[in-house]
Formats: C-alpha cells, structure tokens, sequence
C-alpha cells in the first residue's frame, strides 16, 4: 500500500515538472534577472545600489503616478462591481440556455485584440465620435466632450476589458445559492429588497472579492489601454517603466518602477485576500 502511495506521488510530482519548469524560465529567472539590474548600476553590470528605488520615493513625480495607477484600478473595480452585479444575478436566475448565451456573448469581445476594442472605444468617445456628433445635433452640448485621452477614457477602457472577470466570479457564487433560501424569505414575509441584502449580498462576497482582486491587479498591471485611451497626458507605472526601458534606456530605473509596480499591487491584492481568509466581512453584516 505504501508503495502504491509512493509511486502515485512520484508520477503526480513527474506531471508537475513541465509546469514547474515553464514557471521557473518564463518567469522566476527573468523577474530575478529584473530584480538584479534595479539593483545595479549600468544595465545590471555596475556597482549594487539603492539609487534607482531611492529615486522613486523622493520624486513626488513617480509617487503621484503611482497613486493615478492605484486610484484608477479601484475606479475601474466601482465600475465593474457596479455594472457587473446586476448581469450575475441575472445568469445566477436565468435558465441554463440563457446562462450560456450571455456567457457567450461577455467573452466574445475578448475574442477580438484589445487594441482593436481599443480603436473602436476612440470611434466611439473621440471629439467627432458617435457620442459627441449624436449629443450636438440633439443640441444637448454645443462642443464636444472630452471623453478621451484623460482618466476617465482609461476607466471606460479597462471596464470594459476587465468587467467579464468581475460577472464570471460573482455569478460563480451565486450559483451556489440555494432557491429555497429565497422561497422561505418570501413566505416569512421578506420583501426583494430584503432578500437582497440578507441572502443576495452577503452570499456573494466571496465572488466579490475574487472579482476584485482579479480586475484590480489586471488594472494595475495593463498597459495597452492606458497608452492608448490615456494618452501622454494619463501615465501609469507600466507605461512608465516601458518609456524608462525603451526610449530614456534606464533599465535600472525601469525595472525598479516594474518592481514598484508589482509589489504595490501583491501588497494590496494580499490585503484583499486576508480581508477575505478572516471573513471579517461577516461583521460587517452581523453588526
């Protein structure tokens, strides 16, 4: 018996080492080569110094960049949270052909290049887009809005990207909600706004939660949408750290803002999960 276990665990450990080694090139040796050259002067080949991370936390310019990129994540999370709940609890009642359908019809955009979806948001939001031309000749404005090129076109662009993640892990816990719990708050005399919030909403905070973490650390870390519906006037760490690496050529400052980046956004998405793993989100509805 004990060898059966034994030769069970090898071969899952054999099925695990193609994984392992993919991870291990694809990512922990690069991330550890990055880490060496922030850490070194000259692309990695000069003398070990704190210069490049120095540099970051006494430049109020890369504090306040970091801030934009953290303050348009959590908008983008409000968005998605907000539009994407009441999608959820429709797929969590509907039939399971309608489920599918709707599934079909939130993934089938990112079956398209995010570019692509990027230009079409610009046809769409531009000085002389479909929203502007529609607004002026109904005379509701009389010059165009700015809807692009600015945080607020950042916003629309990753919800619209990001907003799928947020559906999937919120319709995802309720579908686990028995339909009794509803059946037996109705004959108790609850109302639908009550079942709301004493069955809907406190069922689905894990969903919640998995959602936020999940489009808050894509936010965090997208750089095609920022770079196109942002603009020069909208930086964020990624596209900051590709202008430093690219075209200034400071590798050393551009990993060390890649590094920034990507402890900020396992700092805050650690906090998520704690918040989560201690279910204080139970007091919160006990109280």
């Amino acid at each position: 018996m004990n060898s059966l276990l034994r030769s069970k665990g090898f071969i899952a450990t054999l099925l695990l080492v193609p994984g392992l080694i993919i991870i291990l090139g694809v990512f922990i040796l690069p991330m550890f080569y990055m880490l060496m050259i922030s850490l070194r002067e000259d692309m990695g080949q000069g003398a070990w110094t704190l210069a490049s991370y120095a540099h970051l936390f006494k430049d109020t310019y890369y504090v306040q960049i970091l801030w934009r990129t953290v303050r348009l994540s959590l908008y983008t999370v409000c968005v998605c949270l907000v539009l994407g709940f009441p999608v959820a609890m429709y797929m969590a009642q509907a039939t399971p052909k309608m489920r599918g359908l709707i599934t079909f019809l939130i993934i089938s955009p990112h079956l398209i290049s995010v570019v692509i979806r990027n230009f079409g948001w610009v046809v769409i939001l531009g000085n002389n887009g479909f929203i502007n031309n529609t607004l002026m000749s109904l005379d509701v404005i009389s010059e165009p809005l700015r809807l692009l090129y600015n945080e607020l076109g950042v916003v629309i662009g990753l919800s619209d990207s990001l907003i799928v993640y947020m559906v999937l892990a919120i319709s995802t816990s309720l579908y686990a909600v028995d339909s009794s719990l509803y059946k037996a708050a109705g004959i108790l005399g609850a109302t639908r706004f009550k079942q709301f919030f004493s069955i809907t909403l406190p069922l689905s905070i894990p969903g919640i939660f998995a959602g936020t973490t999940l489009v808050f650390s894509l936010a965090m870390s997208s750089f095609v949408t920022p770079a196109l519906m942002g603009g020069t006037s909208v930086k964020v760490l990624p596209v900051l750290a590709y202008e430093q690496m690219m075209a200034s050529l400071n590798w050393s400052l551009g990993a060390a803002i890649a590094f920034l980046l990507l402890g900020s956004t396992i700092g805050l998405v650690t906090l998520f999960t704690k918040l989560v793993e201690t279910k204080r989100y139970k007091e919160v509805f006990s109280s």
